[in-house]
């Protein structure tokens, strides 16, 4: 019995310094990661120096309505030296002669046709290491089919970002606004998202990009073997090549709110469980230093919002320090996050903070668990 009694006297004890050690590791992570990026200074102006000429690189597969609202928009860049390389990776809708129209109308847009091999099936990698073999410009900018650049300054911002001799720029993508939990959801997911590779890229330790808008040389492409290391991977053409290929020394951010590119968010709970579990098919594949940088940063929220549950439910009394914790989390949150949401055009998710991490990471952390047991074959 007194074994018993010893027992029950130490687990509030062990849970309160488990809850106390997982708050240590989440404010590390706010203080010295993404204060990185809340201290930013965003370049203001552009130059002409930065007028290097650029090759942009888009694939597309069944993509004609999103090709004819969003691709004028990147083939009329205020911009002196660019062509846009469209890989139309064996479409059955009618892009083929919308291409054809808007090859007439521009004369930078250059057209390559996949055609669907019976035997032979591929991915989105084989499309853009088509496009960047295709590309006549030692600087590549790549964005998708259904993104749409927020100005036509868009390529000189990405451009100037190059001009220190470095390799990567890494850019942001947001999604639009709209109604409900979902779209928040997604919202604050992808500025999470954003800001822990921006920082990490900052603090010389880039680990991942986003295809919807980024940017490297062709030269490193090929030095690096393409996506040859993980081409039996069906994702990862954007963050997996980064994380094989950044150093501290070669890899730079742009986010300009000039040079955002934007995308519409999935719509229903379903595609975006697909989406996310095809992006944690790829994660698996990250360098092991990522991998467990980035499994901290998750667990150590998922089990700071457990124990604070289990406290709370089990050993009520301790519920000060349980609020006191929490509450210290939030305010410097609140103090770094917002910063990075105005850079990042999402400041209005800052009213539904507390609400949206915990969804989040709740989220999350389930979803990337579930995703260990599921294959993912197809890019479309």
């Amino acid at each position: 019995m007194d074994v018993f009694n010893q027992i029950d006297g130490l687990l509030p004890l062990l849970l309160l310094g488990i809850f106390g050690l997982l708050l240590l590791i989440q404010l590390y992570f706010l203080l010295f990661v993404y204060r990185k990026l809340a201290a930013y200074k965003v370049p203001s102006e552009t130059t002409n120096a930065a007028e290097l000429p650029l090759s942009v690189v888009i694939c597309a597969r069944n993509e004609e309505e999103n090709l004819r609202q969003n691709l004028p928009k990147v083939l009329s860049q205020d911009y002196p030296a660019f062509e846009v390389i469209l890989v139309n990776d064996f479409s059955e809708d009618e892009s083929k002669w919308l291409l054809k129209d808007l090859a007439t109308q521009y004369p930078n847009l250059k057209v390559v046709e996949i055609a669907e091999h019976v035997r032979l099936k591929h991915g989105k990698k084989f499309a853009v290491t088509l496009g960047i073999k295709g590309a006549r410009y030692e600087h590549i900018v790549f964005t998708d089919a259904d993104c749409v650049p927020e100005s036509d300054q868009w390529l000189r911002h990405m451009a100037q970002a190059f001009t220190g001799g470095e390799e990567i720029v890494l850019g942001y993508s947001p999604y639009a606004k709209g109604r409900g939990i979902l779209n928040a959801l997604i919202r604050f997911e992808t500025f999470h998202t954003a800001m822990s590779y921006l920082a990490y890229a900052l603090k010389g330790k880039a680990y991942m990009g986003v295809g919807r808008n980024m940017a490297y040389t062709k030269s490193l492409f090929f030095r690096g073997k393409g996506f040859a290391a993980h081409m039996h991977i069906p994702s990862g053409d954007d963050d997996l090549f980064v994380n094989q290929n950044a150093t501290p020394h070669n890899t730079v951010i742009c986010i300009h709110p000039e040079a955002h590119v934007w995308s519409a968010p999935k719509t229903t709970f379903a595609a975006y469980y697909r989406q996310k579990t095809r992006h944690a098919g790829a994660s698996k594949a990250y360098k092991p230093a990522h991998r467990r940088m980035l499994a901290t940063q998750l667990t150590s929220a998922f089990l700071f919002y457990v124990t604070a549950i289990a406290l709370l439910i089990a050993f009520p009394q301790y519920w000060p320090v349980v609020l006191g914790g929490y509450l210290l989390r939030l305010l410097l949150q609140l103090l770094i996050y917002f910063p990075v949401m105005r850079k990042l055009q999402v400041k209005g998710l800052i009213w539904t903070l507390p609400l949206l991490d915990f969804c989040y990471y709740m989220y999350i952390c389930i979803n990337g668990f579930f995703a260990l047991f599921r294959k993912e074959v197809r890019w479309k």
